[in-house]
């Protein structure tokens, strides 16, 4: 079953899913007070200026706007080199006043979507990542922001009590970017076995369905022993994997878009998720726990 809304595959309207919650954010906390700015938000450590604060200077950053050094107090939020990392763009414009931070968004994004839109550019343009280096494509950098800046319009809707935008591009985008991870979460964090497969069935406002088969690979050419492999799969009695293995080999989760993206942005508990299970609830639970993304 194909995703609905599908997510955008060409550049500009990958350009038009970011634009769209980036400026989200921007409508979200254009009206706000410093009181409501300083609401806490289900990303920990972080209010709701802080998330404005986070988007900007990561948008600045791949601007090539250094922020200034700052010193980062020893905060119980920093529990890994990433959160480190993403800190002090937020410590720096913790002594701005929100409004301040919302102009500053307001101009980076101006000049971030004017880059963006540059018609010499493709889905393809390689480039190195801005904070590992390593070589990529304007496409997938571009697909991981939307994910990233969507995730935290959705913590600044649910801080202010404003539910909204789960049925845009970058909801399908950011859908898409979790449904792709399925395989690595299925065979390396849920470690289910050779045979099995485990089905997710998205019930909107981001219609999907997908799915992995584990299968046992082959052995390494030097020798070492073969290891599961996790194939993605489709709607439909068989696919390019094969035939879907019979009831008590397959077990299926059907949740909202809402909730499978919260759990794998890591906002909210398992126990805290609504889902119906068809199949192993042991599996299911695995795997919702398994299932944050964010480190």
């Amino acid at each position: 079953m194909p995703m609905h809304p599908a997510a955008p595959e060409d550049l500009h309207g990958l350009v038009e899913a970011f634009a769209g919650t980036a400026q989200a954010i921007v409508d979200l906390a254009f009206p706000l007070s410093d009181d409501d700015g300083a609401k806490t938000t289900a990303c920990p450590g972080w209010t709701v200026k802080d998330q404005v604060s986070h988007v900007t200077a990561i948008e600045a950053h791949l601007l090539g706007r250094a922020d200034p050094p700052v010193e980062l107090p020893d905060y119980p939020h920093l529990r890994n080199d990433i959160g480190r990392l993403m800190e002090p763009g937020v410590e720096v414009r913790r002594a701005h006043p929100l409004k301040d931070v919302v102009a500053e968004l307001q101009r980076v994004l101006a000049a971030r979507l004017g880059r963006l839109r540059d018609p010499a550019l493709t889905d393809d343009t390689p480039l190195p990542h801005p904070f590992t280096g390593v070589d990529t494509t304007l496409g997938a950098l571009l697909r991981q922001r939307i994910l990233d800046v969507w995730s935290h319009e959705q913590d600044i809707r649910e801080s202010l009590g404003r539910p909204g935008n789960l049925d845009t591009p970058a909801a399908a985008v950011s859908v898409q970017q979790v449904l792709d991870m399925l395989p690595h979460i299925v065979v390396r964090r849920v470690g289910l076995e050779p045979g099995k497969v485990l089905m997710v069935e998205l019930t909107g406002p981001v219609v999907a369905r997908s799915g992995v088969r584990v299968d046992q690979g082959e052995p390494g050419e030097d020798g070492s022993p073969a290891e599961p492999v996790g194939r993605l799969m489709f709607a439909g009695a068989s696919d390019e994997t094969g035939p879907i293995p019979a009831i008590g080999r397959t077990t299926s989760l059907h949740m909202s878009t809402d909730v499978l993206m919260r759990r794998a942005a890591g906002r909210r508990a398992t126990e805290d998720c609504v889902y119906t299970v068809l199949g192993d609830d042991d599996v299911a639970r695995r795997f919702m726990d398994a299932l944050a993304i964010t480190p």
